[in-house]
C-alpha cells in the first residue's frame, strides 16, 4: 500500500502533494513501483495534529481519489464518515479508519476496511501510552472490533496495530516483537512503520552526546514526533533524530521483520525501495497486497473465515 498525503502538515511529506495534478501523478508513480493500492489521505494524524474540517478534507482528496480509482484499487484514510462516504461514491474500495470507528460504514457500503487501534484523536494520544500488556490489550481490541464489523457485514476486515498512536517506544517494540499475536487472530494485519520517529531512535543515528542514563532509571518515550527521555538518571541522553525521509533503512528493515511474520499489508512511503527489499529476503509480495482485494477498484470480495481466536 502507497502512502499518499495531500496535507500540508504530515510528519514525512506534508506540502508535497498539495495540487491534484502532483498527488495523482505520484500514486500513478507508485502503481508503477508495484503498489497494489493506494492509501490518499487529506487529515494528517502525527502525535499532536490538529483537525481539519470536513470540507477542507474532502477538497483535498476526493478529486485524487476519482482519478486514481480509474485504474486501481484506492483507500481513504480517514476519521471522518462523511468524508469515508464520500470517498467510496466516486471510487475507493477500502476506508482506512485510524480510529476504529467506522467499521459500520465499511459494512453499509459493501467495501474493505481497516481498523486501525488508536486510543485517542491525534492532539491527545501522547498522553495515552499506559497499558498494562500493550500487545495483549491491542490486539483483543482489534479482534473484538474485525468481528463486530464482520458481524454487520463488511467484507473484508484487516486490524492495524497502530505503530506510534498512543504508544511510547516501548510499547511500540513490544507489538512489533509479538506481531505473531495478530496474526494468530485469524485476521488479515496490516501495518504502517514508515518513516516513523520511533525508528530514527532504532536506526543507530541518536546523538548519545552525554552519559547514558543507569539501566532501569529512566524511560525512552516519544513526546509527538520527538524522542525525549524522562524519569531520572544519572546523565542525560539526547537523541538527535534524523528527518522523516531520512529513516529508509529502518523503515525497509521493519517491512521484510513484518513481511517475514505474516503481514497481509504494509503501508508504506517508499514502493519500490520497499519491494527491492522484500525480493531479497526472498520474501516475493502478496499477488494483490492482501487476499480478497481487487487492484481494479470496486468492492473488496468477500471476508475469509478467520482462524479460530
Amino acid at each position: 500500500m502507497g502512502i499518499l498525503n495531500t496535507t500540508p502538515d504530515s510528519f514525512s511529506d506534508g506540502g508535497t502533494f498539495l495540487a491534484t495534478d502532483d498527488a495523482v501523478a505520484h500514486g500513478r508513480m507508485m502503481i508503477a513501483e508495484g503498489a497494489a493500492i493506494i492509501d490518499v489521505g487529506g487529515e494528517s494524524t502525527r502525535p499532536g495534529a490538529q483537525a481539519v474540517s470536513t470540507a477542507e478534507e474532502l477538497a483535498r482528496v476526493i478529486d485524487v481519489v476519482e482519478a486514481l480509482s480509474e485504474t486501481t484499487m484506492v483507500s481513504i484514510d480517514t476519521r471522518s464518515e462523511t468524508v469515508a462516504r464520500a470517498a467510496v461514491a466516486v471510487g475507493a474500495g477500502i476506508i482506512n479508519d485510524v480510529g476504529a470507528g467506522l467499521g459500520h460504514v465499511a459494512a453499509d457500503l459493501g467495501v474493505g476496511w481497516i481498523a486501525m487501534h488508536s486510543p485517542a484523536p491525534p492532539t491527545v494520544m501522547a498522553e495515552h501510552c499506559g497499558y498494562e500488556d500493550v500487545v495483549a490489550e491491542v490486539t483483543e481490541a482489534l479482534a473484538g472490533a474485525a468481528a463486530e464489523a464482520a458481524r454487520m457485514g463488511a467484507p473484508k476486515v484487516w486490524i492495524d496495530p497502530g505503530i506510534g498512536f498512543g504508544k511510547d517506544l516501548g510499547g511500540n517494540l513490544d507489538l512489533l516483537a509479538h506481531l505473531d499475536h495478530l496474526v494468530a487472530t485469524g485476521w488479515p494485519v496490516a501495518l504502517g512503520t514508515s518513516r516513523k520517529s520511533s525508528l530514527g531512535v532504532l536506526s543507530g543515528r541518536a546523538d548519545r552526546r552525554a552519559t547514558p542514563p543507569v539501566a532501569g532509571s529512566a524511560t525512552l518515550r516519544l513526546d509527538g514526533d520527538n524522542p525525549v527521555v524522562g524519569g531520572r538518571s544519572t546523565g542525560d541522553l539526547v537523541v538527535a533524530n534524523p528527518p522523516a525521509d531520512d529513516r529508509l533503512e529502518a523503515s525497509l528493515a521493519t517491512a521484510v521483520w513484518a513481511a517475514c511474520a505474516g503481514i497481509d499489508l504494509l503501508r508504506v512511503h517508499d514502493v519500490a525501495a520497499t519491494m527491492a527489499a522484500l525480493a531479497a529476503a526472498g520474501v516475493p509480495p502478496r499477488s494483490s497486497a492482501a487476499s480478497g482485494v481487487s487492484t481494479t477498484g470496486g468492492a473488496p470480495a468477500s471476508q475469509p473465515i478467520p482462524k479460530e481466536r
